[in-house]
């Protein structure tokens, strides 16, 4: 009696992970399946954790992500992957487990970045990654006190919305000139600004936390400022998990540890070249960037929500040697906070001028469009939700022709 075939292997049981796995079974593949979380938690997804879970508006469970119908995959959950063995085509686990594979999905997202300073946090000082950390969180905010956030990017600021909503006193930090700036950049950040003030938020700019905080409480500032703290927030950015890749001959970005992969979302050799059998997507991957020109890099790992989502199928079908998916995948965020909806579409971050369309402090609305040699890389509304449409299909018109691979995937096909 002949062995069974390898499975394709899941790295990561979060929102990337789930959707590619479900876009295996939708596009024919009858093989094994393995789904391996290093979180006990069934999957989940982490949007709503500094939203609506924070503020106790729905219970963490609200979070939990449904598991498709006829997935049919076995799961793995409460263990990392720590070495990936390419010529074994092998994952071993944190527990000795080695798992062989056929296909293999980088899923793994990232972590927290942790607290730089030499010091490790204690009590009252949070992360906010996962379910577990929001839980944490939530009832730190329900023991009231001054709350700190350390940190203006989404993350933070969705945080300070939150404690705010809640009649704490917040403060909030940033290193740049305004809050979102190193995403959305001055202008939109200016408009943020103002909104802060309006509700109660201490926004110190210009400035970093220095030292933890001290026996009374009280928070160091890189300006020589002290701010008195009950919670702590560290809102300092992600870090890539790829940590149990570093041996396993993939291309790392060197600066952010991301894995590089192609358009499809194939991971990339150290030579440069895709790899037919791996494929990566989400928050640990870093694929083409979306808007190519002088000054950008070749690859960019942009961290949002919509790319787990956007190229799941797109990954599914390049690992199994099908067509890629017809839609362009055009990176795009959102975030619910202060009681407005801030929605974008491209790279902000790749443009060299910044077009205000709309500014209506009054009615708390904003149209930002972002562009680079006059052509647009990506837009920003506040409360303006329907421009965003045109603003994709101008987005769309100067991206690149998606790459088409050579090799056929794994060669499981539909029935391995």
């Amino acid at each position: 009696m002949s062995a069974a075939p390898d499975p394709v292997v899941v790295i990561g049981a979060g929102l990337a992970g789930l959707r590619t796995a479900d876009a295996l079974r939708e596009q024919g593949y009858t093989g094994g399946l393995v789904l391996v979380g290093d979180e006990p938690d069934p999957p989940y997804d982490r949007p709503p954790l500094s939203k609506d879970v924070l503020t106790g508006r729905v219970p963490v469970s609200a979070a939990d992500l449904p598991i498709p119908a006829g997935l049919d995959a076995r799961t793995v959950l409460g263990r990392a992957a720590v070495r990936l063995d390419r010529a074994a085509r092998t994952v071993l686990l944190n527990d000795g487990t080695e798992l062989r594979y056929a296909g293999l999905v980088v899923a793994t997202g990232a972590g927290a970045a942790p607290w730089p300073g030499p010091r490790t946090p204690g009590p009252g000082v949070h992360l906010l990654r996962g379910r577990r950390d929001a839980v944490a969180l939530r009832a730190a905010l329900l023991g009231g006190g001054p709350v700190l956030v350390a940190g203006a990017g989404f993350l933070g600021c969705e945080v300070a919305s939150a404690a705010r909503s809640m009649g704490l006193e917040v403060t909030l930090v940033a290193r740049g000139g305004t809050p979102l700036e190193s995403v959305v950049g001055a202008r939109a950040g200016a408009f943020m600004a103002a909104v802060q003030a309006d509700a109660g938020v201490d926004l110190r700019t210009g400035t970093a936390v220095a030292a933890l905080p001290d026996r009374r409480g009280r928070v160091l500032l890189s300006d020589g400022t002290r701010v008195a703290a009950r919670t702590v927030v560290l809102a300092l950015g992600a870090r890539p998990a790829t940590a149990w890749l570093r041996d396993g001959g993939l291309l790392l970005d060197p600066k952010t540890g991301a894995l590089l992969c192609d358009s499809r979302g194939k991971a990339l050799d150290l030579r440069g070249d895709p790899v037919p059998d791996i494929v990566a997507l989400g928050d640990a991957a870093a694929p083409p960037h979306p808007c190519p020109g002088p000054g950008t890099p070749s690859h960019l790992a942009l961290g949002h929500w919509s790319g787990a989502v956007d190229r799941a199928a797109g990954a599914a079908a390049a690992l199994l040697g099908a067509p890629p998916p017809r839609e362009p995948v055009v990176p795009s965020f959102w975030s619910d906070q202060f009681g407005l909806r801030l929605r974008s579409v491209g790279v902000p971050g790749a443009a060299d001028r910044a077009e205000v369309r709309e500014h209506d402090p009054v009615r708390r609305r904003l149209e930002v469009v972002y562009l680079r040699g006059g052509r647009t890389v990506g837009a920003l509304t506040v409360n303006r939700t329907s421009r965003l449409a045109g603003h994709r299909r101008e987005i769309v018109r100067g991206l690149p022709g998606q790459e088409v691979s050579t090799d056929s995937g794994i060669g499981v096909g539909r029935q391995p």
